[in-house]
């Protein structure tokens, strides 16, 4: 039998070694060998070990702490949005309070105030007070109207097409608006019901 053979070199057997000599010929290869999961110089001394943990640890911490502070954001944002639409489904309830004044206020024309006697005009006064205080009130909570003007630009965000009308207003512009609308915070509460200019009829 050859001499003890060297990593990735080809052993030489020798034809008449016996069973005994050649498997400890092939255990001596096997013990030599490097694992195949092992690579010398892989081994990292104590403290490069614990610069590693090191490294790992501050990792985890920060990604720790950018956990808390977007849960922290998240948590001020919902509360945000709490103080101001918790009240969203009452300031609904209190549009067809205004549509109603307004309904009630437009439908004198002005020979008609001018007709009123002076107890009707104190009432008519009342009534005029009682929308500007809901408007009031309103604002004061964060429900503002939504403006809707005959020649503002038309968002579908704000506004709701109910026609499409020839207007001496440029095309795509509003008409005219025949319902007011009201958002609260940057919520629509109520889109407000619009004509759509088709521009200048021929």
């Amino acid at each position: 039998m050859s001499d003890e053979t060297k990593p990735g070199e080809t052993a030489e057997i020798d034809p008449n070694a016996s069973k005994a000599d050649l498997k400890a010929a092939a255990d001596d290869i096997l013990r030599s060998a490097p694992k195949q999961d092992e690579t010398p110089g892989d081994e990292l001394t104590p403290v490069e070990q614990l610069e590693v943990e090191k490294e790992e640890l501050r990792e985890q911490l920060l990604r720790t702490l950018a956990d808390l502070e977007n849960t922290r954001k998240r948590a001020e944002r919902q509360v945000a949005d709490a103080r101001i639409y918790a009240i969203e489904k009452f300031a609904g309830d209190l549009l067809s309070v205004s549509d109603n004044l307004s309904r009630a206020l437009s439908a004198l024309s002005e020979e008609d105030r001018d007709a009123l006697s002076e107890p009707g005009k104190n009432l008519l006064g009342g009534i005029e007070m009682t929308e500007k205080e809901l408007h009031t009130a309103l604002a004061r909570h964060g429900v503002t109207a939504i403006a809707a003007q005959p020649g503002d630009t038309f968002d579908p965000n704000l506004h709701q097409a109910v026609a499409n009308i020839p207007s001496d207003q440029p095309n795509g512009t509003i008409a005219s608006c025949f319902q007011p609308g009201w958002k609260i915070g940057e919520r629509t509460l109520r889109a407000a019901m619009v004509a759509v200019s088709a521009g200048a009829a021929n």
